[in-house]
């Protein structure tokens, strides 16, 4: 890509709203790979999507990135540092939390860097932490697990400690975006209903376990928003009032990332793409045609992309 694309609007609510206006963007998913090809990631192309990304970042006068994970293929050393490479060239703080491909895993076959490597490098110094972007504030929260912790799972949990900490920010702030990787209930249930209504034998990914006590947890606050990866679609899903934003990979149809602007008219999202129409189209190929579970996100995202705005207040 070679000029700023206006993106197109995917969301508009009434709440979080702020009297000066706040920018960020939102980047999930790039699965760096710099040694590996193929499959619907488009590994391949990794490298290069995520760098278009954040030079696009470049002229959107941001207060921060932010990105709920997977920011490489499954932790390797070297992509990490492509990775970081990268990102030397934002002007603008960085916040992350681990993807299920970021941390430790049974059967890794090289050495992922520790939990604590990725604090230091991709958080405000903690996890879970909290930290001021413009008039908002962001929570993290890591789903995926540590050194010790969903070694054997790709699925996510988020920890009691965990919810404390987040019922302790919604208690004083208004304005929370939580970030963290894996999905809300209402989110995999639109994966069910399209696998019961179109795609029979597609498979469910990773789910979230402990739902029920995280959304209590943020059952605690005044309408936050979550903002997650994990599937690699753009998703707009409720409940109890929470809503959660997903944001679509950069690293598989449609590539693209998010960019939120917070004012006195509420929050606006919009979907900014990294690929030009020729990548947009081989990448829905690929990805459509790598397996039946891979096809019915492909349609999914698909269908949301031609319903937009999902949301608007």
């Amino acid at each position: 890509m070679t000029e700023t694309h206006a993106g197109s609007l995917m969301a508009q609510f009434a709440r979080p709203r702020s009297d000066t206006t706040t920018r960020f963007a939102v980047v999930a998913d790039p699965h760096v790979a710099t040694e590996a090809e193929g499959t619907s990631k488009l590994f391949e192309h990794t490298e290069a999507h995520f760098r278009a990304a954040v030079e696009d970042m470049a002229g959107r006068d941001l207060d921060a990135v932010l990105s709920p994970g997977d920011l490489t293929k499954d932790g390797e050393p070297w992509n990490y540092e492509t990775v970081d490479g990268i990102l030397e060239s934002l002007d603008v703080p960085f916040y992350a939390v681990p993807g299920n491909h970021d941390v430790r895993k049974d059967g890794d076959e090289h050495d992922t860097p520790s939990l604590d490597r990725f604090v230091e490098q991709y958080t405000p110094g903690s996890l879970p932490f909290r930290v001021d972007v413009g008039d908002v504030t962001v929570v993290g929260l890591n789903s995926s697990g540590s050194d010790d912790r969903l070694l054997d799972s790709h699925e996510g949990d988020v920890p009691d400690d965990q919810l404390d900490f987040l019922r302790d920010v919604l208690a004083e702030e208004e304005n929370v975006f939580v970030l963290l990787h894996h999905n809300l209930p209402p989110t995999y249930d639109q994966l069910r209903s399209h696998r019961d209504e179109v795609e029979s034998e597609m498979a469910i990914p990773p789910v979230t376990r402990n739902t029920d006590a995280l959304v209590d947890a943020l059952s605690a606050g005044t309408d936050p928003v979550v903002l997650t990866g994990h599937l690699h679609l753009p998703a707009v899903a409720t409940i109890d009032g929470i809503r959660e934003v997903m944001s679509p990979t950069t690293c598989s149809f449609p590539q693209s990332y998010l960019l939120f602007e917070v004012g006195p008219d509420g929050t606006e999202v919009r979907l900014i793409p990294v690929a030009d129409i020729t990548g947009m189209e081989l990448a829905h190929n690929v990805r459509g045609g790598d397996s039946v579970t891979s096809r019915g996100l492909t349609s999914i995202a698909a269908a949301r992309l031609a319903r937009f705005p999902l949301v608007d207040e």
